[in-house]
């Protein structure tokens, strides 16, 4: 089957709802087929031979004419008058059934239908059925009073069916349109929320990856550039310790590089054969993360339990990565000559992670201690670099630990992160 083509669907969408964009003109055309319908009701023997309409023997007057045509012609204000012209519709009705002097009088009364089906659409449903109670009562009323003929006559009865089933055919439109309307709004607010989840993920995945690629290649980056610093220094008058600083400069940057291939093959399909398989790093890795910045000049201390110990993915993650952005963070500010302590301390409620440093650089050698050094790596981080601290506050928060960043009394800096552990455990097992 060929598809429809675009252009091809509007004319027939625009003959179908023809009446909705040209209302005026739509309840012009009801009115004058209203005015004929009621003018040949008017004139139809309903009890012809074989139960068929006759016609040639009943005749028009001039006034069934001329209330007729009143009637059809206040229906084209109908749908921004629905009200006066109910009124209206039903005041011509009761004047054709108390001074009409055609027998059976004309069936004026359709147009009152016509307008009491509109209100019952165009209103709440409690409106409807008193409007539509009093009309009924009237225009009965009126013909039954007006009539020589018995209350139970067709032609009353017919009254009360008609209007009685304009205000329920009404009232049912109305309520359609409205499921219809609160079926689209659903939809609408539907779709505003995918789109702002979709938004809210993606802003979540960037910083995910942000705070990834942040942590692999500063880390690694920072220990390059000093052992090709010391390279640098030392190429004419030590060549043997140039070379062993070169060594780790390719050794930092392999590492660097076969760490952001992992983390960039994250972001593949799981279904690629080019994804990588290597697990993410953890504590378990800290004795190469520690030999790496002992080899660039920094002493680290380790006082973390010899035997690895099971922890939740998460936890392990963001544990290493403290650790890892806490040392960086010493080697860059801290300045030659200072020495670093990392403390590993596991409970059965919290995984505790301090990393410290003892501020005793050297003289001469560029260094930041105390409060200086905060307030610079703040300072850093509101002018658009140096987020290290901010990635490590996010990764902390995310698992609902908290994180203490400051000097110590005693010189130096500390960072000190508490992870809670119950509350994982609880969320992986539901």
């Amino acid at each position: 089957m060929t598809p429809l083509d675009p252009g091809q669907d509007a004319p027939r969408t625009g003959r179908f709802h023809w009446h909705r964009s040209h209302p005026l003109a739509f309840d012009a055309v009801l009115a004058v087929a209203a005015f004929m319908a009621i003018l040949i009701g008017a004139v139809a023997d309903p009890h012809g031979p074989h139960g068929a309409p006759r016609f040639g023997e009943r005749h028009l007057s001039a006034m069934t004419v001329a209330l007729t045509g009143l009637a059809c012609a206040v229906l084209v204000l109908r749908r921004r008058l629905p009200r006066t012209v109910l009124a209206a519709t039903g005041a011509l009705t009761i004047v054709e059934l108390a001074v009409g002097t055609s027998d059976p009088r004309a069936p004026v009364a359709a147009s009152a239908v016509i307008a009491l089906f509109t209100l019952a659409s165009r209103t709440d449903r409690p409106t409807t059925w008193r409007i539509g109670a009093v009309t009924i009562v009237v225009l009965t009323a009126a013909a039954m009073l007006s009539s020589s003929r018995p209350w139970y006559a067709q032609e009353n009865l017919g009254i009360i069916a008609w209007t009685g089933m304009a205000a329920a055919a009404g009232d049912a439109v109305r309520s359609r349109r409205a499921y219809i309307s609160a079926i689209q709004e659903r939809a609408e607010r539907a779709e505003r929320t995918r789109e702002e989840e979709a938004r809210r993920r993606v802003a979540e995945e960037r910083m995910r990856i942000a705070r990834e690629l942040h942590d692999v290649v500063a880390h690694h980056i920072a220990l390059v550039n000093v052992q090709a610093g010391v390279a640098s220094h030392v190429m004419d008058n030590r060549p043997d310790q140039a070379k062993q600083a070169l060594a780790h400069v390719r050794e930092a940057s392999r590492s660097a590089l076969e760490e952001l291939r992992t983390t960039v093959g994250l972001l593949r399909h799981s279904d690629d054969p080019g994804a990588p398989t290597e697990p993410a790093p953890g504590l378990g890795d800290l004795d190469q993360l520690v030999d790496g910045f002992v080899r660039a000049g920094l002493p680290v201390d380790l006082d973390a339990p010899r035997t690895p110990v099971a922890l939740p993915a998460s936890v392990d993650l963001t544990a290493y990565r403290v650790v890892q952005e806490a040392l960086t963070n010493v080697h860059k500010h801290a300045g030659e000559g200072a020495r670093a302590t990392v403390r590993i301390v596991r409970s059965e409620a919290a995984l505790t992670v301090t990393v410290q440093d003892d501020g005793a650089g050297r003289a001469g050698v560029p260094r930041q201690r105390g409060g200086e050094r905060a307030a610079a790596e703040h300072d850093a981080a509101d002018s658009g670099g140096g987020h290290g601290l901010i990635g490590m506050r996010e990764r902390v928060f995310a698992l609902r630990g908290t994180i203490v960043v400051g000097p110590r009394a005693a010189g130096g800096f500390q960072v000190r992160v508490t992870l809670p552990l119950q509350a994982i455990r609880t969320g992986e097992t539901t």
